[in-house]
C-alpha cells in the first residue's frame, strides 16, 4: 500500500522536529498548527518545557474568528510577535511542523519576522 498523506504528514513532521532537535542551543521553538478551519502559533521553550505565548486564530480579540485565509494567518503571526517582544523574547526557531512553508504558514512567519520576532 502507498503512503497516504496522513502518513508522509507525520514523517516529514518528524523530520523537521529532529533537524531542529539537532541545532537548537536553548532557543525558543516558534510551532505552527493550521488545521482546515484555524491556525495557531505557540513559542515554546523545549528546556522546561513550558508554552510562553501563543495566538491562534479563535481568539475574538483578532478580529478573525470563522475566517481560515493568508490575512488571518499573518494577523495571528503579527500577535504572536508582539506578544514574545512584550514578553522579552526576540529569537526563535521556526518549527512548521509537517506543513509545508508555503501559503498560511509563509504568511504567519514573515507578519512574526514584521513583528521583531527573529524567526
Amino acid at each position: 500500500m502507498a503512503n497516504s498523506k496522513r502518513t508522509l504528514f507525520l514523517k516529514r513532521r518528524l523530520r523537521v522536529r529532529n533537524k531542529l532537535r539537532k541545532v537548537n542551543t536553548g532557543k525558543l521553538r516558534l510551532s505552527v498548527h493550521r488545521s482546515n478551519k484555524n491556525i495557531s502559533a505557540q513559542l515554546i521553550d523545549d528546556v522546561s518545557g513550558v508554552t510562553l505565548v501563543s495566538a491562534s486564530s479563535l481568539e475574538k480579540d483578532l478580529g478573525v474568528v470563522g475566517k481560515n485565509n493568508i490575512e488571518a494567518a499573518a494577523k495571528v503571526g503579527a500577535a504572536v510577535a508582539e506578544r514574545a517582544v512584550k514578553a522579552g523574547h526576540t529569537e526563535a526557531y521556526f518549527d512548521r511542523g509537517g506543513f509545508l512553508f508555503h501559503g498560511k504558514v509563509k504568511a504567519l512567519a514573515e507578519a512574526a519576522r514584521e513583528g521583531g520576532l527573529k524567526v
